[in-house]
């Protein structure tokens, strides 16, 4: 390559560390700009995502996130195996969210995710007890840490709790339940923040992320699953609660 092919080449884009409650708007506005000007072109493949959220100082959960919504955007492309791409955009479909499900008024849709994570996520604990490797334990102990640190920062403490539960679904190996939670972490970001306010529930939740990760260390199937059903008898409970909460304080019209 001549030096002045190297001279013709658009500068490789440099992110810069985010800091807002909705992170990953920002990162896909940063990716969205370093595609206009030409950084990021048809065909070129985005770093890991550890890589990533390295760079823009975030939790891996708000890569994923900013990530689901440059698919969505028809910006990127995701491949079993191989990676994330950036596409043309022409040949790529606006992917629909269920975060639609948050048109629902609020409590309907608080009971939707309840029976959705119940049907999920205690048999996805007891994959994870036999399957995990020691890099993801190692991610849930960070998280358990990052959110005893953070019991008065919401901010902190959710994302924290999403890479929790992420992590759990990263064990089981399974693209489609990886898939699938990657589609309703939105909803799943919106129930922590109601419960981060209802009061005792951050603490209440780490009891029960300690109980599951014990289980999940003990490689106990059956305890990491009652572990993770006590956990969403919990979150619904709290859930219940701050939605009570929100409507007693509506102003009488």
């Amino acid at each position: 390559m001549t030096r002045e092919t190297v001279d013709s080449l658009p500068p490789k884009p440099v992110y810069r560390a985010v800091k807002t409650s909705r992170l990953y708007e920002l990162i896909v506005q940063q990716v969205e700009e370093s595609i206009v000007k030409g950084q990021l072109k048809p065909g070129d493949q985005l770093p890991a995502e550890r890589e990533l959220a390295q760079h823009f100082g975030v939790s891996r959960t708000a890569v994923r996130e900013a990530v689901k919504t440059l698919r969505e955007k028809g910006l990127v492309e995701a491949y079993s195996g191989r990676g994330t791409f950036v596409t043309s955009g022409s040949s790529q479909s606006i992917r629909q969210s269920l975060d639609l499900i948050s048109r629902i008024s609020q409590q309907e849709g608080s009971v939707h995710l309840a029976e959705l994570r119940a049907i999920l996520e205690p048999e996805i604990a007891a994959l994870a007890a036999s399957r995990i490797e020691e890099q993801l334990l190692t991610t849930m102990r960070d998280a358990v840490s990052a959110m005893d640190l953070g019991l008065d920062d919401p901010d902190a403490y959710i994302e924290a709790d999403l890479d929790f539960h992420l992590a759990l679904a990263e064990a089981v190996e399974n693209p489609l339940i990886l898939s699938l939670l990657d589609s309703i972490v939105g909803l799943l970001r919106d129930q922590r923040s109601r419960i981060f306010n209802v009061d005792g529930g951050p603490e209440r939740g780490q009891f029960h992320h300690k109980r599951i990760l014990a289980a999940i260390e003990r490689r106990d199937a059956d305890a990491a699953r009652a572990a993770m059903r006590a956990h969403l008898e919990q979150v619904l409970s709290d859930s219940n609660s701050a939605t009570t909460s929100a409507t007693q304080a509506k102003p009488i019209s």
